[in-house]
């Protein structure tokens, strides 16, 4: 499918944009790269996509067709099949969410064998418990399960739906009123779609554009930009992060926060300490913009991309397994039907692949890597591959824990530090780990709020709160990154 896509589209902001270059190689004052210029995903000449039950070769669809042509068509089969999808929006009503204590031997085990037979999906959780929705079909026959194996667990939610209908409701009047007067949608008070996002980004690098300027680095399968902005003050001796969010659909509370964070850098850079201000801050809110869409239109709980599997009925891509350091190891599955898919190779999704190449080609001297996640309240570092740490451990270590203090200090909320492997559990092809791979000093993987009680659905009550104390967390790391 991405073979289609040969190009990607770059918005021109009309003012000259203070900053350092994002390609080597470039001239002084080039901070963008050219058109073509950065390497985009290279995937197979032939995808397929399922519309109306049948498997059709996008290739053989579109091989009449001028390349234009083609290109318009493709997003439009791509659209149908979607709408098709939107009319059947899965229905979580009576489904449930428990959490279930794994201390006792054995348990995992019965856990595994009940996924297996697709009772159940698993959540979240670390060594000691799991969250797990129980489908509504099955809890019975899981309850029974659990009281012949003498498994604890207590009901965390008992209509999912419900929790889902409540949890995004729409602004009153005054907030939309408020919308109007500023220009864009974006709120906090609420969780937006693409379209908002990426307006909100825009608007940005138009109103504020001696340091914000946005650019896409690539396509996602269904043909949507993946959006970087940087805010930058133009200093050559600057270190960059970068921070995205999104990559697992299903996570609403990781693009809102990260928005939040753009927002308030944006709007008071000049009264920002040096700390802020002499970085180069690269954001990018959504990684997998088709799943984030999926959640809002069709099922909530979407975890991966959207791209199907060839000659399979399954869709979607674990962007957080795919990319290319010890790819295909533990906690990654080669089912495509699993939740934790790893591809077909590494770096098989024009997603993930587009990360890489941006970070890869960049000029920009980045020290640290955030990706923002939900749910458990979880500092990582890498390695998440392997039950082990790099050689600098110690000193990530401190720098997640001094972030977990703010946090705290913040809004309360107490956040556990340590690797990926050690305090969850392996899952080889996280994007923390080929960071870290790449030589980026910090590599941090963030698990925001909360622990359980609304796991994914969070409410929108939460967006404020867990954005401000985590960036109380992003400020500690920004002292630690220009002193390094």
């Amino acid at each position: 499918m991405e073979a289609c896509y040969r190009t990607a589209v770059f918005l021109l902001v009309t003012t000259a944009v203070l900053g350092s270059p994002l390609i080597n190689d470039l001239e002084p004052g080039k901070y963008w790269p050219e058109r073509l210029s950065v390497k985009q995903p290279n995937e197979p000449e032939v995808e397929y996509t399922t519309f109306d039950d049948d498997l059709i070769s996008t290739t053989e669809a579109t091989a009449k067709l001028t390349e234009d042509e083609a290109d318009n068509a493709i997003p439009e089969i791509i659209s149908r099949a979607a709408e098709a999808e939107a009319e059947n929006k899965v229905d979580y009503s009576g489904a449930q969410v428990w959490k279930v204590s794994t201390e006792k031997n054995g348990v995992r085990a019965v856990i595994g064998l009940l996924r297996r037979r697709n009772l159940i999906a698993t959540w979240a959780g670390n060594q000691s418990y799991v969250d797990v929705l129980v489908k509504p079909q099955a809890v019975e026959n899981v309850t029974r399960v659990f009281k012949r194996e003498n498994i604890d667990f207590n009901i965390i939610i008992d209509d999912l739906q419900k929790r889902i209908n409540e949890e995004n409701p729409p602004l009153d009047d005054l907030e939309v009123e408020l919308q109007d007067r500023r220009g864009h949608r974006m709120t906090w008070k609420q969780y937006h779609r693409i379209e908002d996002i990426y307006g909100f980004l825009d608007y940005l690098a138009k109103t504020y554009p001696a340091i914000i300027s946005v650019r896409s680095i690539g396509k996602s399968y269904e043909g949507r930009d993946l959006k970087v902005l940087r805010i930058s003050n133009g200093q050559p001796s600057n270190r960059a992060v970068f921070i995205d969010g999104g990559i697992h659909a299903r996570e609403w509370i990781s693009p809102a926060t990260v928005t939040y964070f753009i927002n308030r850098f944006a709007e008071n850079f000049q009264d920002e300490d040096d700390d802020i201000k002499n970085i180069d801050w690269y954001f990018l809110p959504v990684v997998n913009p088709d799943g984030y869409e999926y959640t809002h239109t069709a099922d909530r709980l979407w975890r991966k991309n959207r791209k199907p599997a060839i000659a399979r009925q399954c869709y979607g891509t674990d962007l957080n397994r795919n990319f290319g350091y010890r790819w295909g190891g533990k906690g990654s599955s080669s089912n495509p039907c699993s939740d934790i898919f790893r591809g077909s190779r590494m770096f098989s999704e024009p997603e993930s692949k587009a990360v890489s190449e941006f970070i890869k080609n960049a000029a920009a001297n980045f020290t640290a890597y955030l990706t923002y996640h939900s749910y458990g309240q979880y500092i990582l570092y890498p390695w998440g591959y392997d039950n082990a740490v790099p050689p600098d451990h110690k000193s990530l270590d401190d720098v997640g824990k001094a972030m977990a203090t703010a946090i705290q200090q913040t809004g309360g909320s107490q956040y556990t530090v340590g690797s990926s492997s050690g305090v969850l559990y392996p899952a080889a092809g996280g994007s923390d780990d080929w960071a870290k791979g790449q030589g980026i000093k910090y590599s941090f993987t963030i698990e925001l709020s909360d622990t359980g009680r609304y796991g994914f659905i969070l409410p929108t009550s939460f967006i404020e709160p867990v954005a401000k104390e985590s960036l109380a967390g992003l400020r500690v790391l920004a002292s630690y990154v220009n002193k390094y």
